[in-house]
C-alpha cells in the first residue's frame, strides 16, 4: 500500500474560483507524485517509486484525474488517498459532513464503488 497524500486535506474550495482550487490540487499533486518518497522501510520507498513509474509510463491514471474526478462527484475535502495494488482508494468529507469512500481502478481510471457512512 502507497500513501501517496497521506494526511493532506486538499479543499474543493466552493467559495473560489474553479480554476484556483484546479491550481492548488495540481501543485500538490505533482510534488506528491514527483518528489521522492520519505525516508522509511526499504519497501515503503520501493513502493512509491513503482506507483510513479507506473503512471510515467502510462499503466496507470494519474492520481489528479482520480480526485478530480471524485471531487466532482462529491465536493468536500480529500481526507486520505492511496494506491494499493492496481486500486486507487479516496476518502472525502463532503460539504454536509458525509465521508464518502471511493474505489478506482488504476489502470482505466474507472470507478468501481462508492461506500457512504452518514
Amino acid at each position: 500500500m502507497v500513501v501517496l497524500v497521506p494526511g493532506a486535506m486538499l479543499v474543493a474550495m466552493d467559495a473560489r474560483p474553479r480554476h484556483l482550487e484546479s491550481t492548488v490540487l495540481s501543485a500538490l499533486l505533482a510534488a506528491a507524485l514527483l518528489l521522492p518518497a520519505a525516508p522509511g522501510p526499504a519497501a515503503a520507498t520501493d513502493d512509491g517509486r513503482r506507483a510513479r513509474e507506473a503512471v510515467q509510463s502510462g499503466r496507470h491514471v494519474g492520481l489528479e484525474a482520480i480526485l478530480e474526478d471524485a471531487l466532482r462527484r462529491f465536493p468536500g475535502r480529500v481526507l486520505d488517498a492511496e494506491l494499493d495494488d492496481d486500486e486507487y482508494e479516496v476518502e472525502i468529507l463532503t460539504l454536509d459532513g458525509r465521508k464518502i469512500e471511493l474505489e478506482y481502478d488504476a489502470r482505466t481510471g474507472r470507478l468501481l464503488e462508492v461506500d457512504v457512512d452518514d
